[in-house]
């Protein structure tokens, strides 16, 4: 039994200490005695519930993670739809409603952005590009709160910048960007939402790529997974090299949206407006995110993988897209109570 506070009762109370174990001090009748390290812990974790049942005003719960869901709602031209309460959103886990317990209108959490950018053949023509209006998008969107690093890919994957709030760092790390040849976009999503999967707030890997993954290293279904654990949104900016479709990775550009749509983000295409218009659209959808809180409660047993419903039940069928993570891993499966 776990209890909240780090308190839990061992399952070796009662045994005698083990060879070596160290003891401590207690006064008795006969004078201070020694009793084994093992029995005091024993103690010690039943405090709490023996100080429970003396005050029944004690709580202890189980501890429960709070799942949090960062949420995006669009009406049908494609804005930002803002002003909604909590009142107007339900959750559902596997199909099972949920009471929605934190909720913030326009997220104040601090933000953790990892850049990740192509350097391979099939898009260095554009590498000047990308790093100038990179730059211009760590000036603009980093607060005091926030952090940002820098993520190069082609053939192999490098961290030019550890994560910073310094955007002089920034830049001088896309000043440093080197072309190769191959693409390792699934190794670079897989190690960015490890190293975002540390970080307290949300967590953002920003992607420009053509999505042409030519190392073969890591597959499509390791970076999802990676960055669903790791709770990780994914904005893509799709870079494409060549617009007639015989030239395109169709697979590879599918591949970016798809895993932007399974964790939360979105996808842009650099070709509509540029990469500075594509950079405003992912700093405006970060700003106007909702962000939704339960406790999970009625799970159902033996999953893994529990995938998430967000709605607005008053609004008219198609009047909005809501737009949000599709699940999350839990640490330890459900079991049958």
């Amino acid at each position: 039994m776990k209890l909240s506070g780090g308190f839990g009762i061992s399952r070796r109370i009662g045994h005698p200490a083990l060879p070596g174990a160290p003891s401590f001090p207690r006064f008795s009748r006969k004078g201070w005695e020694l009793i084994p390290a093992g029995f005091a812990a024993a103690l010690l974790a039943l405090a709490p519930i023996a100080l429970a049942a003396q005050n029944p005003a004690v709580n202890f719960q189980v501890d429960v993670k709070l799942v949090s869901i960062f949420v995006n709602v669009t009406d049908q031209n494609g804005a930002l739809v803002g002003g909604l309460v909590k009142d107007d959103f339900a959750v559902y886990e596997d199909g099972r409603p949920q009471q929605i317990a934190v909720f913030e209108r326009q997220s104040e959490l601090p933000l953790n952005i990892t850049l990740a950018i192509d350097t391979s053949g099939s898009v260095r023509k554009d590498m000047d590009e990308e790093a100038a209006a990179a730059r211009r998008f760590a000036h603009a969107m980093l607060r005091p709160q926030d952090l940002m690093s820098v993520l190069q890919f082609a053939t192999e994957v490098r961290v030019l910048q550890p994560f910073t709030n310094k955007p002089a760092l920034i830049d001088r790390a896309l000043g440093e960007l080197r072309g190769d040849w191959a693409t390792a976009v699934y190794d670079a999503i897989c190690l960015g939402s490890e190293k975002l999967g540390g970080k307290d707030g949300r967590k953002v890997l920003v992607l420009i790529s053509d999505g042409d993954d030519t190392a073969q290293s890591s597959t499509y279904a390791d970076a999802l997974e990676a960055a669903l654990r790791n709770e990780v949104m994914i904005y893509s900016l799709i870079d494409v090299p060549i617009e007639a479709s015989a030239g395109r990775d169709l697979g590879g550009e599918h591949a970016l949206i798809t895993l932007s749509e399974q964790t939360g983000g979105k996808y842009f295409y650099v070709s509509d407006g540029g990469l500075d218009k594509a950079f405003a659209k992912v700093s405006d959808d970060l700003r106007t995110q909702y962000l939704l809180g339960y406790y999970p409660k009625n799970q159902e047993p033996g999953r893994v993988f529990h995938r998430l419903t967000v709605t607005v039940p008053r609004a008219a069928a198609g009047q909005f897209n809501v737009r949000h993570k599709t699940g999350y891993y839990a640490d330890t499966p459900v079991k049958e109570n």
